[in-house]
């Protein structure tokens, strides 16, 4: 007798959560007894109501500590994307990129360190590494997911944050439906750049349908988005402070970004169940997406005269003004596919095998071109000829207030196509190239440093993913075990990534000419007056690219980092899992749970190179014909196994009053991007640097060399994990719940940075990387070190210092993360029947963290909170969701396309809505109607805020409001 289900409501709702499940998902399930079922009242449930009620049973019914989601039909989930909705459960929180929810943290663990899985398989995503995306996933597709915070040894997809597990619709199990969505979307930041627009829109198409006497389900989802994302990026390169304390940027990074996503998906699912026996389900993913758009704006240094003020509250002049107008078009274009196919065969009434197949990848490019302009090229003006402008610093950053000399980054017949800054320094190996006897303004003759007029930053992804799973399921007779579950899992992974950049040199160097002149399309003028900048040039920044003004060089052979960021990895992985279901009772209170573990067996490699300048000043080239050298190619791997053992047990001490305490040993598979066997050796050609003494790197004073690499043999990161919750169910939709969890990390990635010599590494043999010519100098004018005060004239020929550092991943970092989840679903008609239709759900997760080298976690907030009020009844709904987390830290894409890690602000993100279902209105043609208006980012919370250690903000992005208007109608 399983007396903890007799709680009839979830009962209920449980069978509906069920109906739209994915196998994947209720494998992990408990399902109620036929005798129970026959109890049970058919009652008609919908809207958010229905959805609490349905995820309160998934998560009341579970023998792990779950959270769920559930949509009554599917195509009917209220946000756009599966990410917003799993950015307000307890425990989760949202990462907004580019105005977007798309990244979620569990329990403090950003979604690298997340398992997320599509019906039960693991899921890929289109980035550098293993997160995926969420907001790849339109909301039109899915029926629910469900987060398991606890291990089980049938989870396959596990990570130390927990599991994802997203849902698409079985369609034997649900009811028929042909359900068309359209929405009209509008942005309220403004779409400075006058080529873009603020207003998108979203269809979709659902449908589910049975035939030969209900054996034969088909299930299909098809939806299209184009939504505009308009931004305002302030940036600086850093601050400085002068000897009376006052702080002004060191330089600047203003500009303002338009993109336009454009999102095709298609979700088939095709069910086959012609007896008891025999269930066949064939699933197919398709995502396309298209997200361009173009960057305007200034980067420059920053010099000062006039101050006045104290601290960061200063006001004064920018002198010496020589910006670099960027225009960058940004283009990035992938394919998602995956394909699943599950075969349950019942051997008879207690014995089942299951057979799940499983394939998917995906292709991603993505561009970000630079495009230079300014008031001439580089060497051509003297700094009389530069502009200046007035500004007022706080600790929110700078804005400017006046400016003058500058009227020609408004004129498309003044302002120069061209590099305005040297910024040539990575030509150097081709610097014959650039021989001109055309002099510039000091009198000597242009070079290669004057011949940097863009830049076109561009990399490919490619990942397939091939799984295998054989399961069988028994029920025993037991007195205490009454299930048991074993199964074979293999996978095989293949992802490599290309990362690649052509310097771009303007045909007509040392020349230049107006951007009028070019032949580029001018468009008009992008706003910048929201930084006192004004107005200034916007021209199609891809033309240049395409017309033949530049002239590019492989910056593959130029870079040494870029074959530092270019590597595959192959990991073939063979777990061996069982897993025993018990349940007795002890007295009249019931216990339930599991206990299990995984075999897992792990063979990784990886194939990249080592960046290093060779003797003719290129990398990885000896011999100058574009093919990388045999002797700089890396292969480097590892082979080792994990046993991870589960355990769980829930008691219902009293009616509906459940205490449950779980076990487990998690693991995370390490970063892809740092698992790469790739790596470079780089040198900085700054006078001050070549000039440093070895005894002056040892003192802390930096040194022009470095090294970087991954590590290919880099083990998991592996958790012991230790949790227990308290719930009370009460009423059919409310329940309160408290949960305490315990992680030990027993193995995370640290970053080592040890000093070596270059002139003799000795983690590579060895190596000596200097370079006669390149790595020493004949000074052009006379230095003296800052660092060491020693005095260098002109013409003497320095060598650099041969120490420096050398940066690599490594094991054996450890930590802990401690947690208190809160959460109440409260339906306010548990006061008083006038306010039957109102409630409240609330949660609030506190988390403490401390890793050995004092670093963060990323993706882990110190508090996070969540509310949603709503009101339902007769088909009217209104709600009011606020998320609120504490700031953390993340990845970015930095320089040369490579991931840096970030510190981001904490937000606030309050969304609402308001609807109207047509249901019971009366209205005969009106009946399957929903009429609903949503607004997201309410408070206009700036997103992706960086501060330094001043609390001065060093980047900031605004995105602005968004509004929807949504029409959902289903025919039957």
């Amino acid at each position: 007798m399983n007396k903890h289900k007799n709680f009839k409501p979830a009962m209920l709702s449980l069978a509906i959560a069920g109906a739209i499940a994915s196998n994947g998902a209720v494998a992990q399930q408990s399902t109620p007894d036929t005798a129970a079922e026959d109890n049970v009242e058919i009652i008609q449930v919908s809207g958010i109501r229905g959805s609490l009620m349905r995820a309160q049973a998934v998560k009341q019914d579970s023998s792990s500590i779950v959270e769920a989601i559930s949509a009554e039909d599917i195509g009917k989930l209220p946000d756009s994307s599966i990410a917003e909705s799993l950015a307000r459960l307890p425990g989760l929180a949202g990462e907004r990129v580019g105005g977007r929810t798309s990244g979620i943290s569990v329990r403090g663990f950003k979604e690298d360190f997340v398992g997320t899985s599509l019906n039960g398989r693991e899921l890929i995503g289109i980035g550098d590494n293993r997160g995926i995306e969420y907001d790849l996933y339109p909301s039109e597709i899915m029926t629910g997911a469900t987060i398991y915070k606890t291990g089980d040894a049938t989870l396959i997809t596990q990570g130390l944050g927990g599991t994802v597990d997203l849902q698409t619709v079985r369609p034997l199990s649900a009811s028929e439906t042909l359900t068309v969505t359209g929405v009209y979307e509008a942005n309220q930041a403004p779409a400075d750049n006058p080529d873009f627009d603020d207003k998108g829109y979203r269809y979709s198409l659902s449908f589910v349908e049975k035939f030969a006497d209900d054996t034969i389900g088909l299930a299909v989802a098809i939806a299209h988005t184009t939504t505009p994302n308009n931004q305002r990026k302030y940036g600086v390169w850093g601050y400085s402070t002068n000897d009376d304390g006052q702080i002004t940027p060191s330089g600047l990074d203003l500009n303002a970004q338009s993109t336009e996503l454009k999102r095709d998906t298609i979700s088939t699912v095709l069910q086959f169940q012609p007896n008891d026996s025999l269930n066949i389900v064939a699933d197919y993913l398709q995502i396309d997406f298209e997200d361009s758009g173009v960057l305007r704006g200034f980067i420059e240094p920053f010099a000062t005269a006039n101050l006045s003020g104290t601290g960061a509250n200063t006001s004064g002049t920018q002198i010496e003004a020589n910006p670099v107008l960027r225009t960058d078009p940004l283009n990035k274009d992938g394919e998602l596919r995956a394909f699943g196919l599950n075969v349950e065969y019942y051997l008879n009434d207690d014995w089942k095998v299951e057979v799940d197949l499983a394939r998917s990848d995906a292709d991603k490019f993505e561009q970000r071109a630079e495009s230079y302009s300014g008031l001439g090229r580089s060497g051509a003006l003297s700094p009389g000829d530069f502009g200046s402008r007035t500004f007022q610093m706080s600790s929110e950053g700078v804005f400017f207030t006046g400016q003058s000399g500058l009227d020609a980054f408004s004129d498309p017949n003044s302002l120069q196509l061209t590099g305005p800054q040297t910024w040539g320094g990575g030509l150097a190996n081709l610097a014959d190239q650039f021989e001109t006897t055309q002099l510039r303004a000091s009198g000597e003759p242009f070079n290669y440093l004057n011949a940097q007029d863009g830049f076109n930053n561009f990399f490919t992804i490619k990942e397939e993913l091939t799984q295998f799973k054989f399961e069988v399921e028994g029920n025993l007779d037991g007195e205490i075990f009454n299930k048991i579950t074993a199964g074979l899992h293999f996978s095989d992974r293949y992802k490599d990534k290309e990362n690649n950049g052509f310097f771009a040199t303007a045909t007509v160097f040392p020349d230049s000419q107006s951007v009028a002149e070019s032949g580029v399309p001018v468009v008009g003028l992008t706003d910048l007056s929201w930084a006192g900048l004004g107005f200034v040039v916007a021209y199609d920044g891809n033309a240049p690219y395409n017309n033949g003004y530049y002239t590019q060089n492989n910056g593959g052979f130029l870079e040494p980092d870029r074959f530092g960021d270019t590597y595959i990895i192959e990991e073939e992985i063979t777990t061996i899992y069982a897993k025993a279901d018990f349940e007795y009772e002890m007295g009249d209170m019931l216990i339930f749970g599991n206990v299990g573990a995984q075999y897992v067996d792990t063979d990784q490699t990886s194939d990249g190179t080592l960046g290093v300048i060779g003797s003719n000043f290129r990398v990885c080239d000896a011999d100058s014909d574009s093919v990388i050298d045999a002797d700089c190619a890396i292969t480097d791997g590892a082979s080792y196994s994990h046993f991870l053992p589960s355990f769980s047990i829930n008691a219902e001490v009293v009616e509906d009053l459940f205490v449950r305490f779980a076990a487990s040993t998690t693991i995370s598979r390490a970063r892809l991007d740092q698992m790469k066997a790739s790596g470079f050796v780089k040198f900085d050609l700054n006078d001050q640097f070549i000039t440093l003494r070895d005894e002056d790197v040892l003192a802390g004073a930096g040194s022009p060399w470095s090294k970087e690499a991954g590590n290919a043999q880099l083990r998991p990161l592996e958790s012991n994990n230790y949790d227990i919750s308290i719930e009370k169910y009460f009423e059919d939709e409310g329940y309160v719940a408290a949960s305490l969890f315990y992680k030990d990390l027993v193995n995370l990635t640290r970053q080592a940075s040890p000093t070596i010599d270059f002139t003799n590494d000795e983690f590579n043999n060895g190596a000596d990387y200097f370079v006669e010519g390149f790595h020493n100098r004949v000074l052009d004018v006379d230095v003296t070190n800052s660092q060491n005060g020693i005095f260098y004239p002109a013409g003497e020929n320095v060598f650099p210092p041969s120490l420096g550092q050398f940066s690599f991943f490594e094991d054996g970092l450890e930590g802990s993360v401690s947690g208190l989840e809160l959460t109440a679903n409260i339906p306010m008609s548990i006061l008083s029947d006038t306010l039957d239709g109102f409630g409240v759900v609330a949660s609030a997760t506190f988390i403490d963290a401390e890793v050995d080298d004092g670093s963060s976690i990323p993706g882990q907030s110190d508090q996070i909170t969540s509310l949603v009020a709503y009101y339902e009844n007769e088909g009217f709904e209104f709600r009011v969701a606020m998320t609120d987390r504490d700031e953390y830290t993340t990845y970015e894409r930095g320089g040369s396309n490579k991931i840096t890690e970030a510190t981001r602000d904490g937000t606030q993100v309050v969304d609402a809505q308001i609807s109207y279902d047509f249901e019971n209105s009366g209205i005969e043609h009106l009946e399957g109607l929903r009429v609903s208006f949503q607004a997201t980012n309410l408070l206009d919370d700036a997103d992706q805020v960086s501060r330094d250690d001043n609390g001065i903000v060093t980047t900031r992005r605004e995105f602005g409001p968004s509004y929807m208007v949504n029409f959902n109608y289903s025919f039957y």
